[in-house]
């Protein structure tokens, strides 16, 4: 892993990278859709507000990756891993794993029990990143986004 990647808090200087990093992804593969853009014209009422955070991934100072901690609609969980996004000029440099450890950090220090996410079964990339992170299919879940086909959760531990 490349030791000039860092990851720092989200602040207003990278609102138009959480929104373009994600909406490069979500444009190539899917359709954006209203929570798409509610989360990403509105992190900090959406997002931080709300208890929320996102983590911003900088390689050599420029913002190439992004990773949400939403506060969970859903009572059986404290958060949700989302809006995961990593520049196609820095894919392959281990961007993601390490957004998303940094994100799991985060959600434990927060005091979370368990996370989930929402995905879909064509980005498989993705899917083995959050299963080499520990999220396993949840069956039978159901979604706002009409892309999501997929439902994954992870039980942290205390340690």
């Amino acid at each position: 892993m490349d030791s000039s990647i860092n990851i720092v808090p989200y602040s207003d200087t990278y609102a138009a990278a959480f929104r373009s990093l994600n909406e490069e992804w979500i444009s190539r593969y899917f359709k954006m859709e209203e929570m798409d853009r509610i989360s990403l014209y509105h992190p900090k009422e959406y997002i931080l507000d709300k208890g929320g955070y996102i983590g911003v991934a900088l390689l050599n100072d420029e913002a190439v990756g992004v990773c949400a901690l939403i506060p969970s609609y859903k009572e059986e969980y404290d958060f949700e891993l989302a809006k995961m996004g990593v520049s196609p000029k820095a894919q392959g440099k281990g961007i993601g794993k390490l957004l998303g450890l940094h994100i799991i950090e985060k959600a434990k220090a927060l005091g979370a029990k368990k996370l989930y996410l929402e995905s879909n079964r064509i980005l498989k990339p993705a899917l083995s990143l959050y299963e080499k992170l520990g999220f396993k299919e949840i069956v039978g879940a159901t979604s706002p986004y009409e892309r999501s086909d997929i439902q994954m959760e992870l039980t942290l531990s205390s340690s």
